[in-house]
């Protein structure tokens, strides 16, 4: 026991066991940067795999529709040719016509050359429709004269035909989604405030909104797809608000590329946003609900007045009406 404590104190025994802590406390600090770094590299690498995963399942979901087909299908046919003999594409084809596709949930080149034939057809086909029904099926009392500017009429507002068909199918998309939109964005706060990234989070929120409104669904599917793969992420954003067209989803996205521009948190900006489009539902609701009265009174006047009249003052008329017969 004696030889022990005489070794284990011996001075230069302490020594060496120093020297060694000491060296091997040395090579820790410089081998733990080094460590460090080639664990963030090895985490970055599995970043950059994971979101080229990402990345390929949101085109591959954005290569299909709901129906199972192509979101963009080539346009072939008889309208094809008919376009391209026409050269109807230098007449009709302009940035405007397709932001309203878009609008209306239109995408690809077959809504672009089926709208440019139906501009160019629907004229002519109403025509010929109105000629032979004033002509040969319709009673009308006109001259032959009148009646073919009647059909010339009905031609005229067939060249519009296809742009009200357009505007009332992208209105009913955008009440569509701005109704769900509000509630949209309460998830997608919940979602980023759980961690999420905002890719994943619209992809999410896509899911789930799909009960509520399809066309919201899709319009945040293209964009968690347009996040993955496009470089600048502004665009992405950019392009939903041109898609739908509404001033509540503009100003979301507008609140959106600043909170990433200057590092402010996303989850603040969803919660601005959230509140002020409830409140833009609501206000909605209630003017609806004060346009309701001045909107019955012309109803209760022509259908409910004479009824209250005639139950009033028919029996009086009645009873009148025998009294002076004999």
């Amino acid at each position: 026991m004696g030889s022990f404590i005489e070794t284990v104190m011996n001075p230069q025994l302490i020594a060496t066991v120093m020297a060694a802590v000491c060296v091997f406390a040395t090579v820790l600090s410089v081998a733990m940067p080094m460590l460090a770094r080639d664990k963030m590299n090895q985490r970055m690498k599995e970043m950059a795999v994971e979101r080229a995963k990402m990345r390929s399942a949101r085109i591959a979901d954005l290569a299909k529709d709901t129906k199972g087909g192509k979101l963009r299908t080539a346009p072939k046919g008889f309208m094809q040719r008919i376009v391209d003999e026409l050269d109807l594409r230098d007449k009709f084809d302009n940035e405007e016509l397709r932001e309203n596709l878009k609008r209306a949930g239109l995408r690809g080149q077959a809504p672009v050359v089926s709208f440019m034939f139906f501009r160019l057809a629907a004229p002519v086909v109403l025509f010929i429709a109105t000629l032979f029904y004033v002509f040969f099926i319709g009673d009308v009392a006109y001259p032959p004269l009148i009646k073919v500017m009647i059909a010339l009429g009905a031609g005229f507002l067939g060249f519009y035909v296809p742009n009200v068909f357009i505007s009332n199918l992208a209105a009913k998309r955008q009440q569509s989604i701005k109704q769900a939109w509000p509630d949209s964005l309460d998830m997608l706060l919940i979602c980023v405030q759980s961690g999420m990234s905002v890719e994943a989070a619209f992809g999410k929120v896509a899911k789930e909104i799909a009960r509520q409104s399809l066309e919201l669904a899709e319009e945040m599917t293209l964009t968690t797809a347009e996040l993955s793969y496009l470089q600048d992420r502004r665009q992405a954003y950019e392009n939903l608000a041109k898609r739908t067209g509404l001033p509540g989803v503009k100003s979301v996205t507008t609140a959106l590329v600043q909170a990433e521009r200057y590092g402010t948190p996303v989850g603040t900006a969803l919660r601005t946003m959230a509140k002020e489009n409830r409140e833009i539902r609501q206000s909605e609701a209630e003017a609806k609900a004060a346009a309701l009265p001045p909107k019955l009174t012309v109803p209760m006047i022509v259908f409910f007045l004479p009824v209250l009249f005639i139950v009033i003052l028919g029996p009086a008329a009645l009873g009148y009406m025998a009294m002076e017969s004999p």
